[in-house]
């Protein structure tokens, strides 16, 4: 048996579409008046989506998005690039 590391990694299309997401969801927000990155930060760490607005469908487009694979798509953008 060998011993081995498991790995979890996002396959890019997948990457894609939450980009996609957070976009239309960022830009609902600052269409509403709201500061977007604080309104999505509030919605990441608490996961009440009464954060996100409903204007364009936002709430529910962020809702499509487990957590925990946003979480770390973000860090891997940041420390990566």
């Amino acid at each position: 048996m060998h011993d081995q590391t498991m790995t979890f990694s996002l396959g890019s299309d997948h990457e894609k579409e939450m980009k996609q997401i957070l976009t239309a969801v960022y830009d609902a927000l600052r269409e509403k008046g709201y500061n977007p990155i604080n309104q999505i930060v509030g919605y990441i760490l608490s996961e009440d989506p009464t954060y996100i607005t409903t204007h364009n469908n936002a709430r529910n487009l962020i809702r499509r998005i487990d957590r925990d694979e946003l979480l770390q798509a973000l860090v891997k953008n940041y420390l990566i690039g």
